[in-house]
């Protein structure tokens, strides 16, 4: 079958020319054989067309074909986005002579903003930990660490101990591609590990092939991503939070308090390993109060509340 061998060098392609990670690739075929799945769908005898006779037409019933099957505007366009990345290598490769994506225009999709954490939340979740016992040394540390360096969850997971630099104050980080950055450890993030590391990892039975990995769980292996969402959802759950909270949520709050902080929004893309400027921006949103004070503050005609205002 035609599609067996193109979503097969597509695949070869994801993992050797652009570097991506498992689970990503395994989300762009995933989205290959939905569309997949429709062109079999308007098939009179159950044969999909070749890739070479889609057309943009094709392309409007597969969009279509999602919304009715309950999949979210949001999640239509993350798999419109995998659909011309495949068009496009088979372009490339010379599998086809028009790239039919190019003339479709996915509807524009409203930018969700992420859940922040305040401060004070974070403070209450790190409160709920019971750090007369080892494992509560363990989950304050990894709270600790994801919200300080703005960590993704896999990289907390493979993080190594000769990734550690505690007096340079700072953690070497395999992001997204294998590529890597250097990322600055506060101080508070510095002391949770140091007592991790000296009263409780030491404790643990290291298991062969885990010696330098940093957050092990009690049998001695490296800690699952599944394990570190439930530790998160608990602490979150103990500190009364009410907020979908995952990992990711703390990595949001890292780059968030930096921006309101008045940090450089450069740095901020450096050490989140953002490849476009444009996914750090996202953290730039502010509330209507602060923007209203900012306007009465600096603005030459200053609102009296009520639509007038005079000149200062």
């Amino acid at each position: 079958m035609v599609w067996e061998e193109e979503i097969e060098d597509f695949k070869e392609h994801l993992t050797l020319e652009r570097g991506l990670q498992p689970n990503s690739v395994k989300a762009y075929i995933t989205d290959i054989s939905k569309f997949v799945t429709y062109l079999k769908s308007i098939s009179p005898d159950g044969t999909p067309m070749g890739p070479e006779e889609v057309d943009v037409e094709t392309l409007h019933g597969f969009w279509t074909w999602l919304g009715e099957n309950g999949i979210s505007p949001r999640t239509q366009a993350r798999i419109m986005s995998g659909i011309k990345s495949f068009f496009h290598i088979l372009l490339f490769m010379e599998r086809i002579e028009d790239d039919p994506t190019e003339m479709f225009q996915t509807p524009k999709i409203g930018r969700k903003l992420p859940t922040v954490l305040s401060v004070e939340e974070i403070d209450a979740m790190e409160a709920s930990f019971d750090t007369t016992k080892v494992e509560g040394v363990r989950n304050l540390a990894i709270v600790e660490t994801l919200y300080s360096c703005g960590l993704r969850v896999s990289e907390l997971t493979e993080a190594k101990l000769s990734d550690l630099h505690m007096e340079e104050g700072y953690v070497r980080v395999i992001g997204k591609g294998q590529k890597e950055r250097l990322v600055p450890i506060g101080e508070s993030a510095k002391r949770c590990i140091a007592d991790y590391v000296g009263n409780w990892r030491s404790t643990v039975e290291v298991q062969a092939g885990s010696e330098d990995v940093l957050f092990l769980n009690r049998f001695g292996y490296k800690l699952s991503r599944i394990m570190v969402f439930n530790i998160i959802k608990e602490a979150a759950r103990a500190a009364g939070i009410t907020k979908v909270v995952s990992p990711h949520t703390l990595r949001h709050s890292f780059a968030t308090h930096l921006v309101d902080g008045g940090a450089n929004l450069r740095a901020v893309q450096s050490m989140l390993g953002h490849e476009s400027i444009t996914t750090t921006e996202v953290y730039t949103h502010l509330d209507s109060t602060y923007l209203r004070s900012t306007l009465v503050i600096n603005h030459p005609y200053k609102g009296d509340g009520d639509g007038g205002g005079e000149k200062s």
